[in-house]
């Protein structure tokens, strides 16, 4: 977990799940893939299995020991609904969340239908909470526009959308019940075009509708050159955020009693069954 995020749109980094595997366009060129990678094979780094999906017990536990409230992008390295991550390891990392209220999380994936149907289900106790936020990625019209109506379809508190990178002009899009936009163009090495037109459109588009817009990035091999002013200005708008001050701290001692000991549990299991002892198909895009 890193409490010093460089996501312009974050305080910081929480992940409990580190790996994934690419299942659209928007995962070609994946900078967690990417910096992963670099460590496979080197001894007792947290990544050295490279981007290898596997579950990170002894992380649940970590936002209930930050004390002062902050923005927690969750799964910065993976993503929460993989098809083999557990239903009832989501649910240990949705519990976390719940009892961490001073602090408001962002969960991003782009298992969109996986996402809706545990918020309808077992994930229902975290779904109205409004420290947390749902959102989904989008990066063209074939593969990432179906997940806004995902989205909508899950009864979450807040929901926003990751429209990076923007592949292409995503034509009109239907904004209701949505909270937030963020579009960005994809950085790096390889770093497919952004055209400004396309961008615009959405900006345009969540004026229109009252949604908090955020340009995040132009992107290209050099986004610190290109920046993120758009039309003479930046965007930073976000969500209505619900600050909730820390607990006592024996209260918080003993939430993190509590977190600490079902984090025990899955570190067991995960030593017992290897990366998750469960797995399901799930398609795969290169």
């Amino acid at each position: 977990m890193s409490d010093h995020s460089k996501i312009e749109w974050t305080d910081a980094t929480w992940n409990p799940v580190r790996g994934c595997t690419k299942i659209s366009p928007g995962c070609k060129h994946c900078y967690a893939e990417t910096f992963a990678e670099r460590f496979r094979g080197v001894p007792n780094h947290p990544y050295s299995q490279g981007f290898d999906l596997r579950l990170v017990p002894e992380k649940l536990a970590e936002p209930l020991r930050w004390k002062s409230p902050k923005t927690i992008f969750v799964n910065s390295m993976s993503d929460l609904f993989h098809a083999d991550v557990p239903d009832d390891y989501i649910v240990a990392v949705a519990r976390v969340m719940a009892l961490a209220s001073w602090h408001t999380f962002q969960v991003l994936t782009k298992r969109s239908e996986r996402m809706r149907e545990l918020l309808t289900g077992k994930l229902a106790f975290a779904a109205g909470l409004p420290h947390i936020w749902w959102g989904v990625s989008v990066e063209d019209r074939r593969y990432g526009v179906p997940r806004i109506q995902h989205l909508r379809e899950a009864p979450a508190r807040v929901r926003f959308l990751s429209v990076e990178p923007l592949l292409e002009d995503l034509g009109r899009l239907d904004l209701s019940g949505l909270h937030w936009v963020i579009v960005g163009g994809e950085s790096g090495a390889g770093a497919r075009p952004m055209a400004p037109e396309w961008v615009t459109s959405i900006r345009d588009q969540c004026v229109e509708a009252k949604v908090a817009f955020f340009f995040k990035q132009w992107g290209g091999t050099r986004k610190s050159v290109t920046g993120r002013v758009l039309e003479g200005r930046t965007y930073d708008a976000l969500p209505y955020r619900v600050v909730t001050p820390a607990p006592p701290e024996a209260q918080r001692l003993k939430m993190l009693a509590q977190a600490e000991a079902f984090s025990k549990t899955w570190e067991q299991r995960v030593r017992s069954n290897g990366r998750s002892g469960w797995e399901r198909d799930e398609p795969r895009v290169p």
